[in-house]
């Protein structure tokens, strides 16, 4: 079973992906992906530095990710077109490492599956983690490197809390919920959609 995980920023999304894969599930980190895409000799370089230039290109050979994220949170348009030349490679490469998993659940664990509209269609059940934006606001303030205008960019740029919540079968509320409790939870659905749960509860 392939199951899309996804939750706006600070809301502890890659905690839940942890514990699944400490439940025994594959997990296919589309993050992770974009990341290998984008370092020195990454398959999307090429195209990226033909579409932006070289000054996002960092001295090391790898996409400037500051500088890109700045420029996507800014102006709409190159966000598409970063998203137009990332978004396909993606696609194929998450979809072939979840073909070649050897669990019986397989976690795609993917920030934006709400904005696609693509991934819907390719899992069998969607959990959203859900927390107050007060409360994503005050995680993601504690992250080297982020203020106040960059947080407020970040969660402008993804999709609302109703709108990952409409698209869910599952909503995994994370606010004041303990690290034991949220991870005890993540278990019993682990175990639920077939996974052979490794750790105990």
């Amino acid at each position: 079973m392939r199951i899309g995980l996804t939750g706006g920023i600070g809301s502890g999304k890659s905690t839940v992906a942890g514990f699944f894969r400490e439940a025994g599930a594959a997990l296919v980190d589309t993050d992770a992906i974009s990341r290998q895409l984008t370092q020195a000799g990454g398959a999307a370089m090429g195209a990226i530095e033909q579409a932006f230039g070289a000054e996002f290109i960092a001295p090391d050979g790898a996409l400037d990710r500051d500088r890109m994220r700045t420029l996507a949170f800014s102006d709409p348009l190159a966000k598409r077109r970063l998203e137009a030349i990332l978004h396909p490679l993606i696609s194929e490469t998450a979809q072939r490492q979840a073909q070649q998993a050897q669990a019986p659940l397989v976690v795609m664990d993917v920030p934006l599956l709400v904005e696609s509209g693509r991934w819907r269609a390719r899992v069998a059940r969607v959990l959203v983690v859900d927390c107050a934006v007060d409360t994503q606001i005050a995680r993601v303030l504690q992250r080297p490197g982020w203020d106040r205008p960059r947080v407020d960019g970040a969660i402008a740029a993804q999709a609302t809390r109703v709108a990952r919540r409409a698209a869910a079968d599952v909503v995994l509320v994370n606010d004041d919920l303990p690290l034991d409790a949220l991870r005890k939870e993540v278990l019993s659905l682990a175990a639920r959609w077939g996974c052979e749960t490794i750790a105990t509860p």
